[in-house]
């Protein structure tokens, strides 16, 4: 029951963003940053393990593994915190 609501969520969160995915970089000024803990926050609501949680192309880079225990890779804007792509990495990703 959790991971089919974790999985709604998620596809509710994509087409809602749908206006983000041309444009990946969600550059904001600094000041209106939201914190790297509430982006571990959504992280962990979701039932992923992060592995690393960095900055790239201006947005929050969620790096880590989902509930099932496949490597996923989360983008989520800086200031809105909303998910604007969320894939699998491939294992080799992780050896590199």
């Amino acid at each position: 029951m959790n991971k089919t609501l974790t999985m709604l969520a998620l596809l509710w969160a994509v087409p809602a963003n749908a206006a983000f995915a041309d444009d990946e970089d969600c550059f904001v000024p600094m000041a209106d940053w939201r914190p790297r803990k509430k982006v571990a926050e959504i992280a962990a609501r979701n039932g992923w393990s992060v592995r690393r949680i960095k900055i790239d192309d201006g947005c929050y880079e969620i790096n880590g593994r989902d509930a099932a225990g496949r490597a996923i890779e989360v983008t989520v804007h800086l200031q809105t915190l909303q998910v604007i792509e969320f894939e699998y990495d491939s294992e080799d990703d992780d050896d590199a």
